[in-house]
């Protein structure tokens, strides 16, 4: 396959309502999407990069100088190209998995497009509908949460995750618990928003029987966890501090963890994501599927990563108006908790025209 050009387009997407998390409120999304070209067909990727370094070291304006000044010259000076040459052509520059993952993402669509493969199908999805979690922002009130959970809960979703802080976990917890009782899956993230030194007070939401709290500490804090583990009896899952499948074996191996949150945009690509799942799955440790807040392009992709066999939890796949009242694709909607995997060539969506170029504010072409 040889590279004709990379489209960049930058898109902003009004969210349904604001989402709150330790590191901010996003009342939008701007986010970049791509879209390879080849002489036999064209892919698209999505990169999760946010628009301020505040969930990772990464923004959408440094995706988009990486990718015009490096990576995109990069792959078409190469003298052969699949999806599974795009890391090893990228390994020189240094960081930058959410831009590379998008890139990887876009080649791998128009990869698959062109032989008439689905993504789901390449990635060794055994489903063909996974089973779907909804991430629960922060709140002004323990009554504006409790009636955000249960319209999720009257949704189908079959499980609820609360974002959670210093001064914002122990009660709302216990408020969804009392509400809605021991049956209900819940957990909840951080997002590094506390120290080993919180160990005591975090010991206290043992009591609730969370399936897990995900990131509680630092994400460079590997050893922080390990301890954390010993403290408290609610399984620690790391989400920022997995940033490749040597990243994971080396945090499973710490005892840092016992279960993981795999998002693709974070790890390089799906590519890296589906070693990362077959790590854990070798270490009988759980994994899911996490969400950055993907337009149906995104959220396609990772439905199919979810519906690989070692992928046991219920993950962020949510439908398209969890987030957005229109999506770029057709929306994905909830069926009985669930989202179908699509089967078409691909990704097995296509953006919508009308709806990509009411919300596009910028467009690069990048020629080979």
């Amino acid at each position: 396959m040889k590279l004709t050009g990379v489209e960049l387009r930058r898109v902003k997407m009004p969210l349904v309502a604001p989402f709150r998390t330790s590191f901010g409120t996003s009342t939008d999304r701007d986010l970049l999407l791509l879209r390879a070209v080849t002489p036999d067909a064209e892919g698209w990727g999505e990169c999760v990069a946010m628009a301020d370094p505040l969930y990772s070291s990464e923004y959408v304006e440094a995706a988009i100088d990486v990718l015009t000044r490096f990576l995109v010259p990069a792959l078409g000076a190469a003298p052969r190209l699949d999806a599974n040459a795009v890391g090893p052509v990228l390994a020189p520059y240094k960081g930058h998995r959410m831009a590379k993952a998008a890139l990887e993402m876009a080649v791998l669509d128009a990869e698959l497009r062109a032989a008439g493969r689905s993504f789901a199908r390449e990635l060794g999805a055994v489903h063909d509908r996974v089973p779907c979690g909804v991430s629960v922002g922060i709140m002004d009130s323990i009554g504006e949460l409790l009636d955000a959970v249960a319209g999720y809960v009257a949704d189908g979703y079959v499980r609820i995750k609360l974002k959670i802080e210093p001064g914002w976990d122990v009660e709302p917890v216990r408020a969804v618990r009392e509400r809605f009782g021991d049956a209900l899956l819940l957990q909840v993230d951080a997002n590094t928003a506390y120290t080993l030194a919180d160990a005591r007070h975090l010991s206290r939401l043992d009591p609730f029987d969370l399936l897990l709290i995900e990131q509680p500490l630092d994400e460079e804090d590997l050893l922080g966890h390990a301890a954390l583990a010993k403290l408290i009896r609610t399984p620690v899952c790391l989400d920022e501090s997995i940033t490749s499948a040597r990243s994971a074996a080396a945090a499973i191996t710490l005892g840092a963890c016992e279960i993981v949150n795999v998002k693709p945009g974070r790890v390089g690509g799906y590519l890296e994501a589906r070693r990362i799942h077959d790590v854990c799955v070798a270490h009988g440790v759980p994994v899911w599927c996490g969400g950055m807040l993907e337009t149906g392009i995104g959220r396609a992709a990772n439905v199919a990563l979810a519906a690989l066999p070692g992928f046991t939890l219920p993950g962020d796949t949510s439908a398209s108006g969890r987030y957005y009242r229109t999506d770029v694709t057709a929306p994905f909607v909830l069926d009985d908790g669930h989202l179908a995997v699509p089967a078409g060539p691909g990704l097995g969506v296509e953006p919508l025209p009308d709806v990509l170029a009411g919300i596009t504010t910028e467009t690069t072409w990048i020629r080979i």
